[in-house]
């Protein structure tokens, strides 16, 4: 491991426990600068391609779930790490599935099931987008149904 502040090669491990989403946190300290810093590991398993309307298919990236439900739940109070504990519950599941192939659809389901318990605005936020929300009425009506629900 290279210390990210001085580039050095030698670094020692001063402290491992393990992360609420299934990796591994080391802090390290760099031999050559007295630097501390903290390392992530995470077992890199096969996931499935994902299907799109169109029928295109294209690999499950992580990140771009992420930046999806960031925008969701921009300026709300939804912290990092819920906002990484449901993106790794949903990786983890569709890994689970054993699946070559998931349709985008089920992702977009899993994520819309999450964010209607993390946070009802970015779940509104999300839905209008994904479920294609395109007047005004048929947003008022998903609003009345999680008054009322």
């Amino acid at each position: 491991m290279h210390c990210p502040y001085c580039h050095g090669k030698s670094t020692r491990v001063i402290d491992t426990s393990r992360d609420s989403r299934g990796g591994i946190r080391r802090r390290r300290e760099c031999e050559n600068c007295q630097q501390r810093f903290s390392t992530y590991e995470r077992a890199i398993l096969s996931s499935p391609l994902i299907v799109k309307q169109d029928g295109t298919r294209e690999e499950f990236d992580r990140e771009k779930l992420l930046r999806g439900i960031r925008i969701s739940c921009a300026k709300r109070p939804v912290s990092a790490a819920d906002i990484e504990r449901l993106v790794g519950e949903i990786e983890a599941t569709l890994q689970s599935m054993g699946r070559a192939e998931v349709s985008s659809r089920v992702v977009g389901d899993m994520v819309i099931a999450g964010l209607k318990e993390l946070d009802q605005i970015a779940y509104i936020r999300y839905a209008i987008v994904y479920l294609g929300f395109d007047d005004l009425l048929s947003i008022r009506q998903e609003i009345n149904r999680i008054l009322e629900g």
